[in-house]
């Protein structure tokens, strides 16, 4: 059953919490994951609240790749025009992530996928790529009340999704945080 439960304390590094444990909750989420038609896990939180130190570790313990998607994917639209971005965003992003040959990888620096130049859906885009490879993103967000959010209401690229359906491992939210069980 998929359900969302508010955890009593979010993960955070601020709340005590090391990366080593943050890194071991991705690990319990990714081991579940083999059968979804979506194989996502969105690591989310606010900006420095150890969402990239967390994918490093990952990376290094694991022997996991790294992707730094605003480099690699901005690399990749750089010679294109707005609707020729707009087009060949999502295929784009599905070579940045198959380049790395991997089963699980892992993806930062995500916010290149919510400009507004790009006309896209960050969260498809991800569960896109997440068909083909188990995918651990970072998303610069919060997840509350059921939402996981990205910006604030009055930014050009907001975004806010019902949380019910997603792999979440949250990040320095305090008593609001929210992770989502399957």
């Amino acid at each position: 059953m998929i359900g969302c439960a508010a955890a009593p304390q979010g993960i955070s590094a601020n709340n005590g919490m090391q990366t080593q444990n943050i890194v071991e909750e991705i690990r319990h989420r990714l081991s579940g994951m083999a059968d979804l038609y979506h194989r996502l896990v969105l690591l989310v939180g606010p900006s420095r609240s150890g969402k990239t130190t967390a994918l490093r570790a990952l990376a290094k313990a694991d022997g996991l790749p790294l992707v730094n998607v605003g480099v690699e994917l901005s690399e990749r639209l750089l010679d294109l025009t707005e609707r020729q971005r707009a087009l060949q965003a999502p295929r784009l992003l599905e070579e940045v992530a198959a380049s790395v040959s991997a089963d699980v990888v892992l993806l930062d620096n995500t916010e290149i996928l919510f400009a507004s130049a790009l006309r896209q859906d960050p969260l498809r885009l991800l569960q896109g790529v997440s068909r083909r490879s188990t995918i651990v993103a970072a998303w610069l967000g919060t997840v509350d009340g059921g939402y996981l959010t990205y910006a604030v209401p009055e930014h050009p690229e907001f975004r806010r999704y019902p949380s019910n359906d997603l792999m979440i491992v949250a990040l320095g939210q305090g008593d609001r945080a929210e992770q989502v069980q399957r």
